[in-house]
């Protein structure tokens, strides 16, 4: 194990980077993982996550360090972490899943009964937030997010696929996209 644990700056971030994660014997990435808070051997609080492989058994543990202020999920949106971006997960994987969140949303919510529209909100403010966090990679003063940013195979693959995608206004554009889709009319 690494001497310094990854930051897991919400539950719903760990939660995101271990379904991405691999069975390191038989590949299997579905997980059902139990978590508990513990104290390294330094003292340290730290999240642990462990479950069983659903294919060959395999017994699955990571650990993440616990965020110096601890964020409450919110009640009626999506948050991931504060501004700092993330350690877990590269901003082509952030705009990949927001990709597979907004696939799922249906083009209108007309017909809809409450409970599908209530998921569907959701998961619009899913595919939401992971544009938000994808736009934390970007510099201050820099209009593209650079590509030594993308240090996963998934997040690589996504940026090159599109690299025009990267940039501050396609960004932007998406996000504001997304948000006045969520603004009631």
């Amino acid at each position: 194990m690494p001497d310094t644990l990854p930051l897991a700056r919400t539950n719903a971030e760990a939660r995101l980077y271990l379904t991405l994660q691999p069975c390191p014997t038989c590949g299997e990435t579905r997980c059902q993982y139990r978590s508990a808070v513990i104290t390294t051997d330094d003292g340290d609080l730290a999240s642990r996550y462990t479950g069983d492989c659903p294919r060959c058994g395999t017994t699955r543990t990571y650990e993440f360090r616990l965020p110096a202020d601890i964020l409450p999920p919110p009640a009626d949106s999506v948050r991931f972490g504060l501004d700092n971006p993330s350690e877990l997960l590269d901003p082509g994987v952030w705009l990949w899943y927001s990709d597979v969140c907004i696939r799922q949303v249906p083009a209108t919510f007309e017909g809809l009964d409450d409970r599908a529209a209530r998921a569907a909100r959701h998961t619009l403010a899913t595919a939401l937030a992971a544009v938000e966090e994808t736009l934390k990679f970007l510099p201050p003063t820099a209009d593209r997010i650079p590509a030594s940013a993308f240090v996963s195979d998934k997040g690589r693959a996504t940026y090159n696929t599109e690299p025009g995608r990267f940039t501050r206004p396609r960004l932007e554009a998406l996000r504001d996209t997304y948000t006045a889709a969520l603004t009631p009319r």
